[in-house]
């Protein structure tokens, strides 16, 4: 990958500390902490208002819009549709997370009419989710990839990707052992990151944050897809280094302390992404 790319990266993480732009979520009670927590780390700042009597007032002042239906009810589903219809008039990026695609009617369901009323930018999920979208066969297990499903990954990995993000006009990244991102036009591979983030509830969600939290200094979403997940990789890399033989808990904590001291140096010195 070129140089300039990584660059560039590093040249939006200053921009977002810089700015502090402000990053709506309509996300889950599971993980809302820690995405908050993760979005300040970075330096932007986080707001989660789910109400319908607000949603469009605060996605008005936002620089960006996360969607994740990881703990859906009809009451943040109403709320998810006027923030992105909202968002949309903005011009403000909208970043969806998907989680569980395929493990119920009422996630594949929202997912279709999300789809279909709103114009995403960005579209972060695993490959077990992304192939359910995508209208290939698809094995889900729960909110997690499935094992068949990532073996499969490989180069029909990023066709699968390219091919949704040419068909929704957006951006789509799949998170996995090898992060694959696409607009359809431009792909990458990304290879930052270790094993033990799949073992931490949330990593995907804050993946997700990161993103939104790039999203919202540039209208380049690749670019700021690719951000989002390199730093969460390479962050989950200094963190198992550093505190990852005391456990999970420790590693949790040390991914959003490595988020908060990341620094361009860093960036490029850790940057594992290629063509």
């Amino acid at each position: 990958m070129n140089n300039q790319f990584v660059i560039e990266i590093g040249r939006l993480h200053s921009e977002v500390q810089a700015k502090k732009p402000i990053i709506h979520h309509l996300t889950n009670y599971v993980t809302v902490n820690d995405c908050a927590n993760i979005v300040l780390a970075l330096g932007a700042s986080p707001i989660m208002a789910d109400d319908i009597e607000e949603v469009e007032d605060i996605t008005a002042i936002s620089s960006a819009l996360v969607l994740n239906i990881g703990t859906l009810n009809q009451r943040t589903i109403t709320s998810m549709l006027a923030a992105g219809k909202k968002a949309n008039q903005c011009n403000i990026p909208v970043i969806l997370d998907p989680v569980g695609a395929g493990a119920s009617q009422l996630r594949n369901q929202t997912i279709a009419r999300l789809l279909d009323q709103i114009q995403i930018s960005i579209l972060r999920g695993n490959m077990s989710e992304i192939r359910f979208i995508s209208g290939s066969d698809a094995s889900t297990q729960g909110v997690d990839a499935s094992e068949r499903d990532i073996a499969n990954a490989g180069q029909t990995g990023m066709e699968t990707a390219a091919r949704l993000a040419s068909k929704l006009n957006c951006v789509v990244a799949i998170t996995g052992a090898t992060d694959l991102i696409s607009d359809g036009k431009r792909s990458l591979y990304i290879q930052n990151g270790h094993p033990l983030l799949s073992k931490v509830t949330g990593t995907g969600c804050m993946s997700t944050s990161l993103v939104g939290g790039f999203a919202g200094v540039t209208s380049d979403y690749f670019i700021a897809a690719s951000a989002g997940i390199m730093c969460m990789g390479i962050a989950g890399e200094i963190a198992f280094h550093a505190v990852g033989s005391k456990g999970t808990g420790s590693f949790h904590a040390a991914i959003i302390d490595n988020i908060s001291m990341l620094n361009d140096q860093t960036i490029a010195e850790m940057a594992k992404i290629h063509e």
